[in-house]
């Protein structure tokens, strides 16, 4: 059976972010492994019905994307609008989309609120860094997906056996 990897769609050069823009990861393992058929492309924010561009948004301060998931935080846009219905949609239908394609694997945008696996933003909106996961990444972290960001490709290509 040929291993399946979700991946972010903004890796892959489509310009899906807030801001409109890609985040392309430049990689011939990428290359590789699309070539193979192994790489299943999604933006869960997009997907769950956000515009690109649209306003930036971070988990509330003190929480995480295991918080938000389990209802015990939000997501909120920079204007303090609450968008975390969203978010959770985009994350079930991630989680659905790695069931349906047999998706073992998921590399992630770090940073993302949906995304991110090793670090988000702040909640302050100031640009700050804090450990912790999106959305995104929890639900399929709990549902035995193996999560990687972008710059975790090569740890990624070893777990596979690349």
């Amino acid at each position: 059976m040929t291993i399946k990897i979700l991946v972010s769609a903004c890796l892959l050069g489509q310009p899906v972010r807030y801001n409109g823009r890609a985040l392309t990861l430049h990689s011939d393992l990428l290359r590789r492994w699309n070539a193979r058929g192994m790489i299943v492309p999604l933006c869960p924010e997009v997907a769950a019905g956000f515009a690109t561009p649209r306003r930036p948004a971070e988990i509330e301060s003190g929480f995480d994307g295991s918080d938000v998931v389990d209802g015990q935080a939000r997501i909120l846009e920079d204007t303090q609008a609450d968008v975390t219905e969203t978010f959770l949609h985009g994350a079930q239908i991630a989680l659905d989309t790695a069931m349906a394609e047999n998706c073992r694997y998921a590399l992630l945008t770090d940073g993302s609120p949906s995304c991110g696996s090793s670090f988000i933003y702040s909640g302050a909106h100031d640009g700050t860094r804090r450990a912790g996961g999106g959305v995104v990444a929890t639900v399929l972290r709990r549902a035995g997906v193996r999560v990687f960001a972008q710059h975790e490709i090569g740890k990624l290509a070893a777990e596979i056996g690349e």
